[in-house]
């Protein structure tokens, strides 16, 4: 309502004295009234979830093994991430554990206070991370998670200062990911499937994870009122809960067709103790949405009766990027078909095939073959 003020005042006297106050004044109280209502509702209901979020973070973190004098900030923040941020329930798992192992590091250290950690100390737990043969990508993450939880902090007034504000997020160097050939992936998917509901659905399941190039979250995360069957369409919820629209085709829109039309209805009239899921399109044998690590273990299965060895469901995603990038489709193309957020990630299956690359250049340069 100041600030309100304070505006109308100024125009007004600028535009003529006494009748421009009046004018200027209302105006701008008008204008603030209204923009500290709107506000106030959004901010209510965060504050209020947020609030409710915390209560359930203390309640379920009463076993965790993290000092009294940080369990307050641990809590907030954790709560922060779920709701205002809306992370996703393994990137908040991911950041507490980072933050559990570091506080109880803090206190075997005798630091009982957030503004006692500074930045020497945060890089010499760092180290020693290093030392024990943590991970780089592990040892990133953790950074990374210091780095958010110090910015929280300081917005909320926990901390004075961010010791993380000048450390810098370590190299990581990049893995190429693992792909199968066109070969291995047409030996996979060839092979005999069982005259059975389950068969049915696991046929699906891999056709759907080479020919739209899902993650396990996202296939298991599928609904009925996802499935666009006329448009070719698949309506996918990625990481951070984004949506985005995944054409189907081919072999992948017959044999899930052939499931949620003739299997699927065998699935969902399991009857167990618990009632069958009706929304979920890929269902367990007791008729519930099936699980991540039910999805793991088939698609280690058929990978194992051709020679696939502890194959998983990630190596049929970066086969399918692979190998759309080599039948000419456009990176950005790809990148939003994967849901990628940074085009540099996307970027990995450049590198992957170089003898593919290679053998493109000697058949196609018109001087590659000179001796």
């Amino acid at each position: 309502m100041a600030a309100g003020m304070t505006t109308g005042m100024a125009a007004g006297m600028t535009t003529g004295m006494a009748a421009g106050m009046t004018t200027g004044m209302a105006a701008g109280m008008a204008t603030g009234m209204a923009t500290g209502n709107a506000v106030k509702p959004v901010k209510a209901t965060v504050k209020a979830t947020r609030k409710a979020t915390v209560k359930a973070t203390r309640k379920a973190n009463q076993s965790l093994l993290v000092p009294p004098a940080f369990r307050f900030p641990f809590v907030e923040f954790t709560a922060y991430l779920a709701v205002e941020k809306g992370a996703s329930p393994k990137t908040v798992e991911a950041y507490s554990r980072d933050l559990r192992y570091y506080f109880t590091w803090l206190d075997s250290q005798g630091i009982t206070s957030l503004e006692n950690a500074n930045r020497e100390l945060i890089t010499t737990y760092l180290l020693e991370l290093y030392e024990k043969g943590v991970a780089p990508a592990s040892i990133k993450r953790t950074v990374a998670t210091f780095k958010s939880f110090y910015k929280f902090c300081v917005r909320e007034s926990l901390v004075s200062h961010d010791p993380t504000s000048t450390l810098r997020l370590p190299r990581v160097p990049s893995r190429l990911p693992e792909v199968l050939s066109i070969e291995q992936m047409s030996m996979l998917l060839d092979q005999v499937f069982p005259s059975t509901p389950a068969g049915s659905r696991d046929k699906a399941m891999l056709e759907i994870f080479y020919g739209c190039g899902l993650r396990v979250s996202e296939l298991i995360a599928l609904d009925r009122s996802a499935v666009l069957v006329e448009e070719g369409y698949l309506r996918v919820t990625g990481k951070g809960n984004k949506q985005r629209v995944v054409p189907i085709g081919g072999a992948a829109l017959r044999s899930l067709i052939e499931y949620l039309s003739s299997s699927r209805e065998h699935l969902h009239a399991k009857r167990t103790s618990a009632p069958p899921d009706g929304i979920a399109v890929f269902l367990n044998t007791r008729g519930r949405r099936i699980s991540r690590q039910g999805v793991f273990n088939i698609v280690e299965q058929y990978g194992r009766q051709v020679g696939l060895n502890g194959l998983h469901p990630h190596v049929l995603r970066h086969s399918f990027a692979t190998h759309l990038l080599e039948g000419g489709a456009d990176l950005r193309a790809i990148q939003e078909m994967l849901g990628h957020a940074d085009i540099s990630t996307t970027q990995l299956y450049t590198h992957v095939d170089r003898s593919h690359l290679r053998e493109e250049y000697l058949t196609t340069h018109p001087r590659a073959a000179l001796q």
